[in-house]
């Protein structure tokens, strides 16, 4: 009875050792996967944030040569706020990808999570690609506005005036699905929010000051970073 019964305590306690390895190998492939994933999510979002930065440099080159009329008022403002919005966009981001300074503010995210984020970081890279394409050459970095400026409002301006700032938002709601960092997450968010909200009103008056009535029935069918799905008028072209 006293071998059947150390036998017993013997198989008990190997097999409690051998749950608890198996819980802990069941782990280590858990954290192994969540470290993947999250190297994909980081690059995937580096990836992203170059194609963006590459898109803006071209048509911002493109425009070099043409002469522009900018407003001197806000001209110091807007590029204290521009600054404020790259390190917001760029340089935080890229600090938490190559190196672990703000890993103190990770938090968790389901799988599918990051990868619904990298669907829609394509979405903003589309949205922002196609803003530049139909804008052409009547875009800038800084307000202004070019010799023979055109009103453009087909594209993904038929619905939407500032498509280019409604791409800017989704590349931020994709950073914070990408990034799962509460400071480099949410860092373009933060950053951009004072650009667009101080800026947007002093872009649409310059455009009112330029185009009159025209501006101002195009402001009536269209949404600013939402489409507005109204009647277009017969003077725009669709």
């Amino acid at each position: 009875m006293a071998e059947h019964g150390r036998l017993d305590i013997c198989a008990a306690e190997w097999s409690m050792k051998h749950g608890e390895l198996t819980r802990e190998k069941k782990a280590q492939a858990v954290g192994g996967s969540n470290m993947s994933d999250s190297a994909v999510f980081k690059i995937t979002y580096a990836v992203g944030m170059i194609s963006m930065f590459m898109i803006r440099i071209a048509y911002r080159l493109r425009g070099r040569s043409l002469r522009w009329k900018a407003d001197p008022r806000f001209r110091s403002l807007e590029m204290l706020l521009l600054a404020f919005a790259v390190i917001g966009a760029l340089v935080v981001p890229l600090v938490y990808v190559f190196s672990n300074v703000l890993s103190f503010a990770d938090y968790q995210l389901p799988t599918w999570a990051g990868w619904a984020g990298a669907l829609v970081w394509l979405g903003a890279l589309w949205m922002l690609w196609r803003s530049h394409s139909d804008l052409g050459r009547n875009w800038s970095q800084t307000l202004a506005l070019r010799n023979g400026h055109e009103l453009i409002t087909h594209g993904v301006y038929r619905r939407v005036r500032h498509p280019m700032y409604a791409a800017l938002w989704v590349w931020g709601i994709a950073q914070a699905m990408l990034l799962h960092n509460w400071v480099a997450g949410f860092s373009q968010l933060l950053s951009f929010a004072p650009l667009y909200f101080l800026r947007v009103p002093r872009e649409e008056r310059m455009m009112l000051d330029y185009f009159g009535d025209k501006y101002r029935t195009y402001m009536s069918h269209t949404g600013r970073v939402l489409p507005r799905w109204s009647p277009s008028p017969p003077w725009m072209t669709l």
